[in-house]
């Protein structure tokens, strides 16, 4: 669904799905990486975090800019069972990022920056579609973040906990693609 989004042809109506479902996922606050910052007892990803927290802060804004400009979430077979399944990521993403196991909440974090890149290759051409410009993206770099996840893999258990969070994470995000292909599918049917 990540490539067919960023096509060319692509339906305005998959795109606007796409992005009024991300900002249901990730357009509150407090988010993973905001829980990830509140919870934090590694000092060696303090800055890391604060890094990532301010960088979020843009996606955010810009994630609720595009779902304006994109108006109404487009009429889709099953909209009320896909909200709640959409709601149910939230939920697990929110109990992830808010896990008192050392490690897990920074691993969500890591997992969301990581994936982000590739989701706003998406926000961009919704942007471009929009007639948006999209902001500088302001999130880690990729060996910021290597080097982050080096830093506080401090023990065994840490570094299962941290890869347990972004396992879990990307799990949740590889369900909501599915989710947004169903969906558009359903609507190609009608």
């Amino acid at each position: 669904m990540l490539v067919r989004l960023m096509a060319p042809q692509v339906p305005v109506r998959d795109i606007a799905d796409a992005i009024h479902a991300l900002c249901m996922l990730h357009g509150r606050q407090p988010g993973i990486i905001d829980h990830a910052f509140a919870r934090n007892s590694q000092p060696a990803a303090q800055g890391w975090l604060e890094v990532a927290l301010e960088g979020f802060a843009v996606e955010r804004a810009f994630l609720a800019k595009l779902a304006s400009a994109a108006g109404p979430l487009p009429s889709t077979p099953g909209q009320a069972e896909s909200e709640a399944a959409v709601v149910g990521q939230r939920h697990a993403l929110d109990m992830l990022a808010q896990s008192d196991r050392t490690g897990c909440a920074i691993g969500a974090a890591v997992a969301l920056v990581i994936d982000w890149s590739a989701m706003r290759q998406v926000l961009n051409v919704a942007a471009h579609r929009f007639g948006i410009e999209p902001p500088g993206y302001e999130l880690p770099l990729p060996a910021e973040t290597e080097t982050i996840v080096v830093e506080t893999a401090e023990n065994p258990a840490v570094e299962r906990a941290m890869a347990f969070g972004v396992q879990q994470v990307l799990a949740q995000h590889r369900g909501l693609w599915d989710l947004l292909e169903a969906r558009a599918s359903a609507r190609d049917r009608h």
